[in-house]
């Protein structure tokens, strides 16, 4: 019997066990088992990739779980903790021969035993094997070839975004410029786009289309996520539905508005963080352009339009954008609905409103409808939302 879940297949680890850094920039709470609580527990997911698990010490952290009885593996892949299921993931940054810049990519493996096999491949590969998105030393095809050959996923990770993505930094105009369009399972849009801006990139259409929320903290998870039709929320059949086989699919999108998204447009950098004009380029007199991701995606966009039908994409407001949801109201919420997506999507409106009050039960409707007002992002600061 098929039914569907939650997932957010990118979030990063900033600690690990013993409390070194794995993702520099990453909360120091993020741990790999408070991930795996805080998914069950609070957010409501039921499958998470988690893009660090290449670490020996998180490695480790797993082995514990599994040997304490508190976590287990599966059968067809992945490991089950509690309500919810970690995919085993690495995020990692070719820059090669081919590329303009670096690139981040994806793998995902169905075994603690296949991506332990992994690391030790990396090792050789790599600088640092204890951090988080570091740079293989090989070839973007190279990668791809070893991926497929331990039975795993590789997806380009936020790839319109400026810095460290296949069209924001890495392409011209193409990705078989640096990758085999055939050894490619998803393509993860990242923050500051969605699936209709996208329409008119034709070498995307065989591919279906991820939203994910690269988190660096706790409060991060979920922030963009997608709903899945599976028969359970192993590796295996997260494969299927990425192929669309025997009724496994991508129901829905959820993701941030892209003007939301701290790259949507352009700006010059030296302009107080200011929207890009022609204008005011020319009387700022210096080359501080950040091109946005809303003028990539037209440079490589062509004539003709993707006619594969997507999945719906709807835009998502995380909670801790609410205006007035602090961290009591917040748990008097979870208190009584259980998890971040019984509120976002399942929780009767009128009984929010009984709860924490009109202001915040009118932005939550007003996510779901998509009714909302934002102040566009850029150059690295996120949009706003108004009441």
């Amino acid at each position: 019997m098929l039914t569907s879940f939650y997932a957010d297949l990118h979030i990063h680890i900033g600690r690990d066990q013993f409390n070194r850094p794995v993702k520099i920039t990453g909360s120091k709470n993020l741990t790999l088992t408070n991930i795996l609580a805080e998914a069950s527990r609070n957010k409501g997911l039921d499958l998470i990739g988690i893009v660090d698990c290449h670490v020996p010490s998180v490695q480790d952290e797993m082995m514990q779980l599994i040997s304490s009885n508190q976590a287990y593996e599966l059968d067809e892949g992945g490991i089950q903790f509690e309500s919810v299921t970690l995919l085993l993931g690495v995020e990692l940054e070719v820059y090669d021969h081919g590329a303009l810049g670096p690139i981040h990519l994806l793998c995902f493996f169905p075994y603690l035993a296949t991506i332990i096999n992994f690391t030790d491949w990396l090792k050789d590969r790599m600088k640092n094997i204890q951090l988080s998105s570091q740079r293989v030393y090989v070839s973007a095809i190279t990668l791809q070839e070893k991926v497929k050959e331990l039975g795993g996923l590789f997806i380009p990770a936020h790839v319109f975004t400026p810095f460290k993505s296949l069209y924001g930094k890495g392409v011209k105009k193409s990705l078989t410029e640096v990758l085999n369009p055939e050894l490619i399972d998803a393509i993860e849009l990242g923050l500051s786009s969605d699936t209709y801006m996208v329409k008119q990139i034709n070498e995307l259409t065989n591919y279906p289309f991820l939203t994910n929320s690269d988190a660096h903290s706790l409060v991060k998870m979920a922030r963009e996520y997608q709903l899945i039709q599976m028969r359970d929320s192993s590796f295996i059949e997260f494969e299927k539905a990425l192929k669309e086989k025997d009724g496994r699919r991508i129901i829905a999108n959820y993701g941030m508005h892209p003007r939301l998204g701290k790259y949507y447009q352009s700006i010059c950098k030296y302009c107080e963080g200011t929207s890009f004009t022609e204008d005011k380029y020319k009387s700022c007199g210096r080359s501080g352009k950040i091109k946005g991701v809303s003028e990539r995606i037209l440079e490589i966009s062509s004539s003709e339009v993707d006619d594969r039908i997507r999945p719906p994409y709807y835009y998502h407001v995380p909670l801790d954008y609410v205006h007035g949801l602090g961290k009591k109201t917040y748990e008097r919420l979870l208190k009584h609905f259980g998890t971040e997506m019984a509120i976002l999507h399942e929780a009767d409106i009128s009984e929010i409103e009984h709860l924490v009050g009109n202001r915040i039960a009118a932005q939550i409707e007003q996510i779901r409808t998509g009714k909302i007002t934002i102040h566009t992002g850029g150059g690295g600061r996120y949009g706003k939302i108004s009441e």
